[in-house]
């Protein structure tokens, strides 16, 4: 590693950066899903070093990544033969109006920092489900987390976001300054710049309660309507996921539901929510408590020995085809993870054109982990996930965060013809080369309306 003027084939770079053959290069071109191989990756500590970056890279013809906590499913903060640029040192996080509860963080901070940072005020800020997780790669998809019924996307809670442009300027995208790219990164991902630091408005929460429920499996069609009608019924301080593990031989089937209720401390009105969920079936253990919401956000570890691959789609309605259609996703022999998360409440009250996350008017999300061996190819991914077709058949679009494929198909899926119009046109004015494509990529466009793919595997 290398800390100040870093020669390279063009001149210098008055950085920190990791080459091929440093000591830490290993570890600097790996993230959680994945390993590349970058000519370069580079560790600013400001917004004037990633502009000196992004220069570089484009003089070189460097594919650009931007890495904020490395969590993506397709391993996008890291490539072979381009440029990382890595946001670890831009990770402050700084009160900005204590009366409104406005907070900078940097891009490269984690969720679990800036739980740990709000904590002593009583705040916190819905985010990405572990501790690990960046907060600029989460928000710029939209951003699920424990609170979404309560609070919302964590794009929901940004002001205001300061970014570098392809071309070295930074700009405050707000509601009043550069609004068209306001909107754009509110959903559209890293296709416009690299987002040094986020303004979000904090929240009030001084604790909340969580637990996993874990259920005897008798009917996985059963235990779906009985969560969705219970999630129908709940408080929106009351957010869940239902998991179906896949099957294990030789033992009981078994299904979880993970929860957080983020109520104001008022135990009797939490539990009267969690109730309903501790009667949808043969419970095996409960484990429920009051935490802080730091407490709440654990450290995850990518699954040693496996290929992960990852979709979701977000149905408008968990209706009976869409029930049937899980079950027998459950039912396939490849072994996969099959995830219902709840949305409604605060997520729903945003018009679906206030942001570029547009799938305002879903249900739930239903995401779908297969489990393959790591040696699996493509079209081993592509056999395991056929019985995934079905359920994002009924679906009404999804969210790149969890989509493990970026496909034009995918980026269909994620935004809406007329959503995608609009990110086309943003696209142009900041980003007409096309140098944040390492992504779910949008293209630079003219605006008109794109047409619908079917193909969403």
């Amino acid at each position: 590693m290398s800390l100040q003027d870093t020669t390279t084939a063009t001149g210098t770079l008055d950085t920190e950066t990791v080459a091929p053959g440093d000591e830490e290069y290993d570890d600097a071109a790996r993230v959680f899903f994945g390993t590349g191989a970058p000519e370069l990756v580079v560790r600013p500590r400001d917004a004037d070093e990633v502009a000196a970056a992004l220069a570089h890279a484009v003089r070189r013809g460097l594919a650009v990544s931007v890495r904020s906590g490395g969590h993506s499913l397709l391993g996008h903060g890291t490539n072979t033969g381009g440029m990382v640029i890595d946001l670890r040192h831009l990770d402050g996080i700084e009160v900005l109006d204590v009366d409104r509860r406005v907070v900078r963080v940097g891009g490269g901070a984690t969720w679990g920092r800036v739980a740990e940072a709000l904590d002593p005020r009583g705040w916190a800020l819905t985010s990405g489900d572990t501790a690990g997780v960046g907060v600029g790669g989460l928000t710029l998809g939209g951003g699920f987390g424990w609170m979404v019924r309560r609070h919302g996307l964590a794009i929901d809670n940004l002001v205001a976001a300061r970014v570098v442009t392809a071309g070295g300027r930074l700009l405050t995208a707000s509601a009043t300054e550069n609004p068209q790219l306001f909107w754009a990164l509110r959903g559209g991902g890293g296709n416009f710049g690299v987002v040094v630091s986020f303004d979000f408005v904090a929240q009030p929460v001084a604790t909340v309660h969580r637990g996993t429920v874990t259920y005897q499996l008798d009917d996985v069609a059963e235990l779906v309507v009985r969560w969705r009608d219970a999630m129908r019924a709940a408080p929106e301080e009351l957010t869940s996921t239902l998991v179906l593990p896949p099957a294990v031989p030789d033992q009981i089937p078994e299904a979880m539901v993970l929860l957080c209720y983020a109520g104001q401390g008022d135990v009797a009105a939490a539990n009267d929510a969690i109730e309903p969920l501790l009667e949808l079936g043969t419970v095996l253990r409960a484990s429920i408590s009051e935490c802080r919401y730091a407490d709440l956000l654990e450290d995850a570890a990518a699954p040693p020995g496996l290929r992960v691959a990852g979709r979701n789609t977000l149905v408008r309605s968990v209706n009976d085809e869409v029930v049937a259609a899980i079950d027998r996703l459950h039912r396939s022999p490849a072994p996969a993870m099959v995830a219902l998360r709840s949305l409604g409440g605060a997520f729903s009250r945003v018009q679906r054109e206030a942001t570029a996350f547009a799938h305002r008017d879903a249900e739930a999300m239903v995401l779908c982990m297969a489990m393959l061996p790591e040696s699996a190819t493509d079209d081993d991914v592509a056999r395991a996930l056929q019985p995934w077709e079905p359920v994002a058949a009924r679906g009404i679009g999804s969210y790149t965060n969890f989509q493990g494929s970026a496909s034009a198909a995918d980026v269909a899926a994620a935004y809406p013809p007329a959503t995608y119009a609009r990110l086309s046109l943003v696209k142009r004015a900041y980003d007409p080369g096309n140098v944040f494509a390492h992504n779910h990529n949008v293209l630079p466009g003219d605006g008109l309306p794109r047409p619908r793919t079917a193909d969403r595997r």
